[in-house]
């Protein structure tokens, strides 16, 4: 009976012939979403693992070049600006550029949202405008919810285009917000293109250090899932609020 090589199978670790020890490689293929057990046919990758990298691979680079659904912005009812950065195409060759804001974006919103909050949200598409998309809607609403529970002033939610994760500086410094939070996707991988992070700083102003910030990161469905992450970063920000600091000032490493 003869067997095809670079057929598909469903087994944990299926690709390997013969392993050793082959309920441990099953445990360890199922303990994480890496590339384990595959197998080879001769000297290259089996068809099936090939086309899954393939389709991956393919998945990150949209993540990272595609923009956020109008119609996703729309639903989270955020105010909409732009970075310096004047393309996706700047954005990434110019990381200095999606940190900061032009006066244009500054005076839009000093119009248009409400001044010296507690709490400033921002979201970002960073590098993956997939995770914006899978994570924000269900998030944002909890987050939300959680700051109203405790009590703190939260300010309109903005969102920036082509931002990175210090353009919370520039958004809270022009809104004088007493700390914000950046909910920014993150660089994708193989395993997931829907990895968000949230970030935290205590009296925003631009160039502020990174080890004055704090962060919490890999949500996504299949690690901290987006309505759990809304209820922790809510509590997050309850600590900075009460502690007025956050990142190293408050014992982080």
């Amino acid at each position: 009976m003869t067997t095809n090589d670079n057929a598909p199978s469903d087994d944990a670790a299926g690709g390997v012939d013969r392993p050793t020890n082959e309920s441990k490689l099953e445990r360890l293929a199922e303990s994480h979403p890496s590339r384990v057990g595959v197998g080879r046919a001769g000297p290259r990758p089996r068809t099936q693992t090939l086309l899954e990298f393939r389709a991956d691979h393919g998945e990150a680079r949209d993540a990272v070049t595609t923009h956020v659904d109008d119609d996703v912005l729309a639903g989270l009812d955020l105010v909409a600006v732009r970075s310096r950065a004047t393309s996706k195409e700047e954005f990434l060759a110019d990381p200095d550029k999606g940190r900061d804001l032009p006066e244009e974006a500054a005076s839009r919103l000093r119009e248009a949202c409400a001044p010296a909050p507690d709490v400033q949200i921002v979201v970002s598409d960073g590098l993956s405008s997939t995770a914006v998309e899978a994570n924000v809607p269900e998030l944002l609403p909890a987050l939300l919810d959680g700051l109203d529970a405790r009590g703190l002033d939260v300010g309109t939610p903005v969102f920036v285009e082509y931002g990175r994760v210090d353009v919370m500086d520039a958004v809270g410094e022009v809104l004088d917000a007493e700390c914000c939070v950046n909910l920014i996707g993150e660089r994708p991988g193989l395993a997931t293109n829907e990895s968000l992070s949230a970030y935290f700083v205590y009296g925003p102003e631009r160039g502020k250090s990174t080890a004055k910030k704090s962060v919490i990161s890999n949500i996504h469905r299949n690690g901290l899932p987006p309505v759990e992450a809304g209820a922790e970063v809510a509590a997050v920000l309850d600590e900075i609020h009460e502690a007025e600091r956050s990142g190293i000032d408050r014992g982080e490493r």
